[in-house]
């Protein structure tokens, strides 16, 4: 199950324009809502409605645009290569160990590679977390939640020519939770919040949004998901070359602006060496990742009055300075 694989990381807590293609037919998407672990209240059919807040909203979209026709389910099992015939698009709004066999996922992935598409959000990355050919799709695993549901978060677009993020200024708030993830590539711990990929001829488009109920009847999310879809299905354009060099740089920006502001630095000066010298220079801007992302994971229980820890940190700093 070999796939070509391309990605780039759009945000950096985000990621927006491209050409439009004629659409010539009405789209089939499958959305799949089904929860094996934590259950979403976008995802929670209440007192048996017959729809979820996030499948209201899926719906309206594809109704309003004229794009697409969506069939709602909580039941992974039906995705079977029998049914993928007839789809042109399988989104997930999903947790824990979906009822698809390994098979059967076999077949999503060659359905996936010959051309068509795949969409995810929010907790779509807290799914088969065990199962590495969907967390290999994916491109992530959540790895808790820094920043919770009641939080309002500041975002910034880090590539302002990609169409996903098209409805979104340069920088703005949501209250939404956002999650940080292990099994991600590039590497990169200033927390992506959305993402492309392709592979073979088929496209992934993932968004971290959709927590709260509410982000789902806001208007600039739900173009956002419009515009991720249509990307996915090829009507958009937009690259999914990899730029590690960019999310190295904000790596290093942000951890040279904590610790600098911690050691009573100039922290502004230090985060803007600390991104120029990271995006100049790839190699040590890899280097310097792993060496923060090594003292973000500390082992504070070998390590229990944090000594060794702040040399560390010292260290990493040192290393900027003399950039």
């Amino acid at each position: 199950m070999g796939l070509i694989v391309r990605a780039v990381a759009l945000l950096l807590l985000l990621t927006p324009l491209a050409g439009v293609a004629q659409e010539k037919k009405k789209y089939k998407i499958l959305y799949i809502s089904q929860s094996k672990g934590f259950k979403h209240g976008s995802v929670d059919r209440k007192k048996d409605a017959p729809l979820a807040p996030s499948e209201i909203s899926v719906t309206e979209i594809g109704k309003e645009s004229g794009l697409f026709d969506v069939e709602c389910t909580q039941d992974a099992s039906i995705l079977t290569p029998e049914k993928l015939k007839d789809l042109d698009a399988v989104m997930f709004y999903t947790t824990g160990a979906l009822p698809i066999s390994k098979e059967n996922f076999a077949a999503f992935e060659e359905w996936l590679k010959a051309g068509h598409a795949m969409i995810g959000t929010h907790s779509a990355t807290d799914t088969f977390g065990e199962f590495k050919p969907y967390w290999s799709l994916i491109n992530g695993t959540f790895n808790d939640h820094p920043w919770g549901s009641g939080e309002t978060v500041t975002m910034t677009v880090q590539d302002p020519t990609h169409v996903c993020v098209k409805p979104f200024p340069a920088e703005f708030q949501i209250k939404d939770e956002i999650y940080q993830y292990k099994n991600y590539d590039p590497k990169a711990y200033h927390v992506p919040v959305c993402w492309v990929r392709e592979f073979g001829k088929g496209r992934l488009f993932y968004t971290n949004l959709g927590h709260n109920e509410g982000t789902w009847t806001n208007p600039m999310f739900k173009e956002h998901l419009l515009t991720g879809i249509r990307w996915a299905l090829k009507l958009e354009e937009g690259p999914a070359d990899p730029n590690p060099e960019i999310q190295y740089g904000e790596q290093a920006k942000a951890f040279a602006w904590v610790m600098g502001t911690e050691m009573k630095k100039n922290a502004d000066e230090l985060a803007a060496k600390a991104e120029k010298a990271a995006k100049a220079d790839a190699a040590w801007g890899e280097k310097l990742y792993w060496d923060i992302d090594k003292a973000r994971r500390w082992d504070k229980k070998k390590d229990p009055d944090g000594s060794l820890l702040k040399a560390e940190q010292e260290r990493i700093i040192g290393e900027i300075e003399k950039k």
